[in-house]
């Protein structure tokens, strides 16, 4: 069986997004880049599986310039077995990333992919989804657990009501949440192993996908900073600025 996992190239989560002085978009001047947070748990999911026996082979594959083969060497450090890079400068929205990845899954008859249920940095969500749509394929989004049976996959989803349990027939699409494990760290001999394993260069037209994006980014801005609080010395003090300068009672 051969899992697909997608990763993204994103800011580093412990950096602090700067917005461009013109508003047209983030300043990644000397910014940290790294693998999307929800990708690693992605990578680490595919990578229990591989180890429990039930996956031959694990393809990592990402979407962007050249520079996101550090992200794909990570996974590849982390125990994936091949990459794909499909490179491009153009801005890809979720249905074109959904596009390339059908396409992939087509192309090397994928059994499951795996994916970040979101990207830190655009937050949308749908990739998943809409791969699904597109392929046909069941789909267990949010995952917070995974279950290999025989031709079936048993996910239990975080849902607003607490958690939903679905069972898929594979081929299916799971998109990961936070609680479904935590990911490794990369060893040295892994890093090092990483960098003699095959990473695949191609374009979205070598896979007969036009990158035709729908989405218009009009203005990023930082939100507004808000006012200090301020220590009141009692209860009744608090229960008066409350009614007279916040009025929320």
């Amino acid at each position: 069986m051969k899992i697909l996992v997608g990763i993204k190239r994103v800011v580093d989560a412990n950096v602090k997004v700067r917005a461009k002085s013109d508003g047209t978009g983030v300043d990644l001047t000397n910014a940290k880049m790294a693998m999307n947070p929800f990708c690693e748990i992605a990578v680490e999911e595919a990578i229990r599986i591989k180890e429990a026996g039930s996956a031959d082979e694990i393809i990592a594959v990402s979407i962007g310039p050249k520079v996101c083969q550090e992200q794909i060497r990570t996974a590849l450090a982390l125990g994936s077995d091949r990459g794909i890079l499909v490179e491009t400068e153009e801005q890809v929205d979720p249905l074109t990333v959904a596009k390339v990845f059908k396409a992939i899954v087509d192309k090397e008859g994928i059994a499951l992919v795996i994916l970040g249920k979101l990207s830190i940095d655009t937050d949308n969500n749908q990739v998943g989804q809409m791969l699904a749509a597109l392929c046909n394929y069941p789909q267990g989004t949010f995952a917070a657990k995974a279950e290999l049976k025989d031709d079936k996959i048993e996910v239990t989803r975080e849902i607003d009501g607490g958690e939903q349990t679905v069972l898929l027939d594979l081929p299916a699409i799971v998109t990961t949440d936070l609680r479904l494990n935590e990911p490794r760290y990369a060893s040295l001999p892994n890093i090092m192993k990483a960098k003699k394993k095959t990473i695949d260069t191609m374009t979205p037209a070598d896979l007969g996908v036009d990158i035709v994006s729908n989405l218009k980014t009009l203005k990023i801005a930082p939100p507004e900073e808000r006012p200090a609080g301020i220590i009141v010395e009692s209860v009744e003090e608090l229960v008066s600025k409350l009614k007279t300068e916040a009025k929320v009672i």
